[in-house]
């Protein structure tokens, strides 16, 4: 790694302004900016386009070049001319809160060395991070050519809102995101998500309600029965849907316990058996040396007097195609009855370790962190997945767990403080001037 060394330099900046720092993060996560494709305000909802507000108004006050494209996304170029040579993408949209919270999601708290509240670590958290290192560049006169900043609202959804910006403007040739994990996630799986329905009836049920959304692990799964005035609560843990050993299924949990003889509950519960986390039962399971061993969960389940409906997360090794997997799972629903509604996802997203771009954020991980930087490999499906070239920095460490998509999602402010010295270290670094 070459260039002036400014880590205590930017260090000892992010410590005197700590304070303002927290208080931007608590505006942001106040905004509760759960993309809405349905609501009144175009494309993502009222709460979306605040929080790309917010990130303009804070880019241009910074004296960045700013643009927002349609609500879609805003973006910020540090400086008015030349082209930029880094991109950080980070994004302002978060999944919707179940109601396992012990603090108030849209309100910053601290608490013994933690901050919780929803996008506290996916992406609000961060991209602050990146906002300061930005202004903390500026502020400190470090010698930089042109960067920019991109941040979408649309991300937790299905990124529309990069498919939108990338048909306005091209993506720097390279470009991070904290939205993975460090040291440096060059490697994804692929994704596969889709929903199915059948016919239902119960003599028993009346209805079933589980799960929020497609990439989270539900932690409530609540059973109706017919002949009773009160229902059954099946508790679990949420977690990122990528992760599922990190939760417990309150889906399958039900699955598990039910011994009812109805035809579509019985082959789920054959299907997706509770703690079982690879699909193996569907026809899955598989695991390649890079990206490890795929995951499969049921995240969805919903019934009432007429039809069952549901929604599965998948995460493939990068050895494996979309049409693959997806045939797979497929087949096997068919085979069971289920009507396949809809069927999506991604292929799988790798940049070779050894480029100069993975080697310069490596050494500034060694040298912000002190200690070894490597690559890795991850289930979750990043802001850059689509882009070539463009890797994962950060914003968690691995084996952290911050509750991501989960209830009590949190950042220490010791992992907080290593964002902000790690993006202001990669944009002097990777941006340096000649």
């Amino acid at each position: 790694m070459s260039g002036k060394d400014y880590t205590q330099l930017f260090k000892n900046y992010f410590q005197e302004h700590e304070q303002e720092i927290l208080s931007d993060l608590a505006e942001i996560i106040a905004i509760e900016s759960i993309a809405d494709e349905q609501a009144e305000v175009k494309p993502f909802g009222e709460g979306s386009a605040r929080a790309l507000r917010w990130g303009h108004d804070f880019m241009e006050r910074l004296g960045m070049s700013v643009k927002n494209f349609d609500n879609y996304a805003v973006r910020g170029d540090f400086y008015s001319e030349g082209e930029p040579v880094l991109g950080i993408l980070a994004h302002l949209d978060t999944v919707p809160v179940s109601s396992g919270w012990s603090f108030p999601p849209f309100e910053l708290t601290e608490k013994d060395g933690v901050l919780y509240g929803r996008g506290t670590i996916d992406d609000k958290g961060p991209a602050v991070a990146a906002l300061w290192a930005a202004k903390a560049v500026r502020e400190l006169d470090i010698p930089v050519k042109n960067f920019r900043i991109i941040l979408g609202g649309d991300e937790e959804n299905g990124c529309k809102d990069m498919e939108y910006y990338e048909k306005c403007e091209a993506f720097p040739q390279k470009v991070f995101t904290p939205d993975g994990s460090f040291p440096v996630l060059n490697c994804e799986k692929g994704m596969v998500h889709l929903t199915f329905s059948a016919p239902f009836y119960d003599e028993k049920l009346s209805s079933i309600k589980g799960g929020m959304a497609l990439n989270a692990i539900p932690d409530l799964c609540k059973v109706v029965p017919k002949a009773a005035d009160s229902y059954m609560l099946y508790r679990g843990k949420s977690s990122h849907g990528s992760r599922p050993e990190n939760g417990d299924n309150a889906v399958t949990k039900f699955l598990s316990e039910y011994n009812g003889d109805n035809k579509a509950l019985n082959a789920l519960k054959k299907l997706f058996p509770h703690g079982e986390y690879d699909g193996k039962s569907a026809g899955l399971g598989f695991e390649d040396k890079v990206s490890g061993r795929m995951t499969c969960a049921l995240t969805v389940l919903e019934a009432d007097s007429d039809r069952i409906s549901g929604g599965i997360d998948i995460r493939f090794p990068i050895d494996r195609s979309y049409a693959e997997i997806s045939g797979i799972i497929t087949k096997a629903l068919k085979e069971a009855g289920f009507t396949i509604e809809t069927c999506e996802g991604m292929e799988p997203h790798y940049v070779d370790e050894n480029s100069d771009f993975v080697q310069t954020l490596l050494g500034v991980y060694e040298r912000v962190k002190g200690e070894k930087g490597y690559c890795i490999a991850e289930g979750g499906i990043t802001y850059v997945h689509s882009i070539k070239g463009g890797v994962a920095f950060g914003a968690e460490f691995p084996r952290e767990e911050n509750n991501m998509h989960g209830d009590d999602e949190h950042i220490t402010l010791e992992t907080f403080r290593y964002n902000l010295n790690m993006y202001a270290n990669a944009i002097a670094e990777v941006a340096k001037a000649d």
